[in-house]
């Protein structure tokens, strides 16, 4: 009985399941901060919770970047279920002005030998603020970190110092500031100093890291990511104009050559994306009403079909976006669309006006002979 009994042991040790090792993403921040960063850490996000990751290693060297794109990485980044850990790699790359407030805002940070931090005085691109505006905009991004340093449990007041004097530190200073926790010579020396290391999430729990015999895996960025990744850097996204530029200038010059106005079209959308003066939902709005419209206007050339199509997606995209970010912009109807009622009714009142619009532009081709 007893030898029958330690057979069938040894049977449902053998039949229960390995447990499984800790897993680790790794997450790469290693260019200007842009909204295409944002995409970037949310899907990141969403794979570690989805797939029960323990840990979100986001690896900072950036030179900084947008205001508002970094604001919006922040707040994935304090609110993910996941812990994160910020960690500032490889030696000799940085995480400045922009990338100085996303290491502030993980639950550990941490930098590589070598690296620095800091220089987070804010500045308007392209021209100077007035003095109030700038002090204004100066005071928001100082109180913003104080707050996210404050709730980590860092050094508030010398990291304020890095928005309101431009202030920068090297990874030994930032260590010996209270400004990190951790310097580590590569993810695996950072992941093995976390193993067993007590953390306190944003919102004040405890959580115990157990991260031994780890399994490290990198995220793969999708080929749109990657593209707008490498147009975002402002000098290439310059190019880009210039050559988009060019080429609507040589189809004005010579009409019918059709491949550098469609070509030069796409490039100057592009560009203005890569500098954030369109966003990216917006710009493959643009890019489908592009596409329409030169199709139109190669199958009936009239210019009146080509205004009420180029309107008609104008006036859909308008009130389609809106519905999608749940609110009206000021210059379409002064109502909130929290309501999922009123979303339909921008939806139906974009499609509907549309619509109209492409009608009377058709009708308007028949009632001429060529215009």
């Amino acid at each position: 009985m007893a030898l029958r009994l330690s057979i069938l042991l040894s049977w449902v040790a053998l039949a229960a399941p390995a447990p499984r090792a800790p897993r680790v993403i790794e997450v790469d921040v290693d260019s200007i901060v842009h909204p295409v960063t944002v995409e970037i850490v949310s899907r990141a996000f969403e794979q570690a919770q989805q797939q029960h990751y323990d840990l979100v290693l986001i690896r900072l060297n950036t030179p900084g970047g947008l205001m508002d794109a970094m604001r919006e990485t922040i707040q994935k980044i304090v609110a993910s279920p996941v812990p994160v850990v910020t960690y500032v790699a490889p030696s000799g790359g940085r995480a400045a002005s922009a990338g100085f407030f996303l290491l502030e805002a993980g639950d550990v940070a941490a930098m590589a030998p070598g690296t620095n931090t800091g220089a987070a005085h804010p500045v308007l691109i392209g021209t100077e603020m007035d003095p109030i505006m700038k002090q204004k905009v100066e005071n928001d991004a100082a109180a913003s970190l104080r707050s996210l340093t404050a709730k980590r449990g860092r050094n508030s007041d010398l990291a304020q110092k890095a928005v309101l004097e431009s202030k920068s530190f090297t990874e030994k200073e930032a260590l010996e500031n209270h400004l990190i926790e951790l310097i580590a010579a590569s993810e695996q020396d950072l992941i093995r100093q976390l193993d067993g290391r007590e953390i306190t999430r944003f919102d004040g729990r405890k959580e115990t890291l157990h991260l031994r015999g780890f399994e490290l895996v990198h995220y793969e960025k999708n080929l749109r990511q990657r593209v707008l990744s490498a147009i975002s850097n402002p000098n290439i996204a310059l190019i880009i104009l210039v050559l988009g530029a060019l080429g609507i200038y040589a189809e004005f010059s010579s009409p019918g050559l059709i491949f550098p106005g469609v070509a030069g079209a796409i490039l100057v959308l592009l560009g203005l994306s890569a500098l954030s003066m369109l966003p990216i939902n917006w710009l493959g709005a643009a890019l489908l009403i592009l596409a329409f419209h030169t199709w139109s206007s190669n199958r009936w050339p009239s210019f009146a079909l080509s205004i009420g199509i180029g309107i008609s997606g104008v006036f859909f995209a308008l009130f389609a976006s809106s519905a999608k970010l749940a609110k009206f912009y000021p210059w379409l109807l002064p109502i909130n669309t929290r309501d999922p009622a009123l979303k339909s009714l921008a939806l139906i009142l974009g499609i509907t006006g549309g619509i109209i619009i492409s009608i009377v532009g058709c009708w308007e081709v028949t009632r001429r002979d060529v215009l």
